[in-house]
């Protein structure tokens, strides 16, 4: 299995906050003309979008390449806050938004228009619906936390003038006084009884100190170094300049960077020993409710817990069903599949090439030629997937880069089937498609996970047939790839709602995983471990990829022969990343024209 710890532009900072903290300042009156309610409906959600993506540089700099262009120009140089008593004012800020869209006249909007009212209206709702439980956030994870992701995203920062190292250098002073909101943030959760298990508390300090450990040969430096030495290439910077700000690097990680990290390691040492819960979200106060929001929130899945875990149960049966009667036929595919781990005669690029151009018969065209891949940097292959696409900014959509994890000892078929989820018709085709469009920029921030993990995950299970093609091997082969990976998928999916909803423990999960051939103990330990820290995480990829598969079914059983496959995509990737009610929604309005 791949690890599934993306770095495809993870706008982390800003989603821990509560969505939309800004009130506008927009007033509604009358009943005004169809154009007159677009407009101003228009200019209210380019003030959310300014307002939203100002509160945080990282999301500004890695979403827009030229901010000036959308009229921002003066900004706050900010990595946001997880200050609790901004969080707890978050509830009126949400009332108040909520009540500027109702002045709206939904049915005199455009189509994008109504896609954008009924996302916020629906973000606004479900954001409410946990206005209460702000302490049961956790932005901090030994995988998926904020010091574990700030590093790569300070690391892939691009430079494209000098103002950016500036602002690049303001970041960095900003990090003393960001890790001290969100150590303030775990000494209310110590005293409400919320606080991480020692376990996971074990793990942050470790990789703080980690992190701190490597000064003298830090990959933070090594990589700023690298980009001015492009810079001074370009002839963008002197050699004298980039000597300067080399040594105000330097000193920034000394007396800024190094430092948070040791206080923030140095924080949880002394709240260690506090936590109360060393298993599921289920075992706290409100905490299934949470668990339900972030179902919702993340895998974009609004289905009662106990349709979507018989949906699961369901799928797992299947899957397993069909593995068992491909075995029943061919004996020998088991040890024919493993026989696929030698390493591949074919170059990642011949493989993009190739699921570039083949894809054309199954999705609509779309010319991308210029996209590159790279190799992740030595400093960075033990933070690093096997492969992942670097999302580029809304307003150039360039560069597409593909980067290609040299230290991950995966087979050629799963290379194979990687770049089709990170490339095409992946996230960087999925990218380009929508991007193309250009939709309202607010629907950058209306995103929903779900769709954007469960596209790519959706259409890696096609890639396993061409696949077949590309290696001239047994369909059956990658048939039995492709089942394998589901079951897997689907077994860890199940395991997340029963840590987190129901409140399996470390036993229940070993007897499970025990029953699917998963004996060792350290690798039961490990996968609980890991579903106990990133609720729901594992869910937006495969419940993702099970809503577009029942779509499918759903469009297919009502179109008949007509049904047309590449339609069938086409009019997903025009509606772009939205939660499934609301793509299923405008689904079936465009099959009803």
């Amino acid at each position: 299995m791949k690890t599934f710890f993306s770095k495809k532009k993870n706008r982390i900072l800003s989603g821990l906050m509560i969505s939309f903290l800004i009130i506008v300042s927009i007033f509604i009156a009358g009943k005004p003309s169809r154009f007159s309610q677009n407009s101003r409906f228009e200019r209210f959600t380019r003030k959310l979008f300014e307002d939203e993506i100002c509160s945080n540089t990282l999301n500004l700099h890695y979403t827009l390449a030229y901010p000036q262009k959308y009229g921002i120009k003066d900004y706050e140089i900010s990595l946001g806050t997880m200050n609790p008593e901004i969080l707890k004012q978050s509830g009126a800020a949400l009332d108040t938004l909520k009540q500027k869209l109702e002045r709206f006249s939904r049915d005199e909007l455009s189509k994008e228009n109504q896609i954008i009212y009924d996302m916020l209206l629906l973000d606004t709702s479900l954001q409410s619906s946990v206005r209460e439980q702000y302490l049961l956030q956790e932005p901090l994870g030994p995988n998926l936390g904020i010091q574990a992701q700030l590093p790569t995203l300070l690391a892939e920062y691009t430079f494209r003038v000098p103002e950016d190292i500036k602002d690049y250098f303001s970041l960095l002073s900003c990090i003393p006084e960001y890790f001290n909101s969100i150590l303030n943030f775990e000494k209310e959760k110590s005293e409400q009884g919320l606080f991480m298990s020692d376990t996971s508390a074990k793990r942050i300090i470790q990789q703080c100190n980690s992190f701190v450990s490597a000064k003298k040969e830090h990959f933070l430096t090594s990589m700023f170094t690298e980009k001015l030495d492009v810079l001074t290439a370009e002839h963008i910077i002197t050699k004298k300049q980039a000597a300067s700000y080399q040594n105000m690097h330097e000193k920034l990680m000394e007396k800024s960077v190094f430092p948070s990290y040791t206080a923030l390691a140095c924080g949880l040492e002394k709240l260690m020993g506090t936590g109360k819960n060393s298993g599921g979200l289920a075992y706290l106060d409100g905490g299934t409710q949470y668990y339900e929001y972030l179902v919702k929130n993340s895998a974009g899945d609004f289905r009662p817990i106990k349709e979507i875990e018989q949906d699961l149960s369901r799928q797992l049966l299947s899957d397993y069903q069909a593995l068992h009667d491909l075995q029943q036929k061919d004996p020998e595919i088991l040890s024919k599949a493993t026989g696929l781990h030698a390493s591949s005669l074919y170059s990642p690029r011949e493989m993009l090439d190739y699921l570039n151009k083949n894809m054309n018969r199954d999705f609509p065209a779309l010319t991308a030629k210029d996209y590159e891949i790279k190799y992740v940097p030595k400093a960075l292959e033990q933070f690093s997937s096997p492969a992942f696409y670097l999302t580029p900014p809304l307003d150039t959509l360039s560069p597409n880069t593909i980067y290609i994890n040299n230290s991950s000892q995966v087979s050629s078929a799963e290379l194979f089937t990687t770049l089709a989820h990170e490339g095409f018709p992946g996230h960087l085709y999925q990218t380009l498609y929508f991007g193309r469009q250009h939709p309202a920029p607010i629907r950058e921030f209306l995103g929903c996970s779900g769709y954007i993990e469960g596209w790519a995950t959706y259409v890696e299970s096609l890639a396993y047939g061409y696949a077949a093609e590309f290696f001239n091997a047994d369909p059956a082969v990658m048939e039995f790839l492709s089942r394998n990976r589901s079951v897997n998928l689907c077994l860890y999916s199940l395991l997340d709602i029963g840590i987190h909803h129901k409140g399996w423990t470390l036993q229940e999960v070993t007897e499970t995983l025990s029953s699917f051939g998963i004996i060792s103990e350290d690798t039961c330990k490990e996968i609980y471990q890991y579903i106990v820290e990133n609720p729901a995480n594992y869910l937006k990829y495969y419940l993702g990829y099970l809503n577009f598969i029942h779509l499918r079914e759903q469009i297919e059983q009502q179109e008949g022969r007509n049904f047309d496959l590449k339609i069938f995509h086409q009019n997903l990737l025009e509606i772009g990343p939205a939660p499934f009610p609301i793509v299923k929604k405008y689904l079936l309005l465009r099959y009803a024209e």
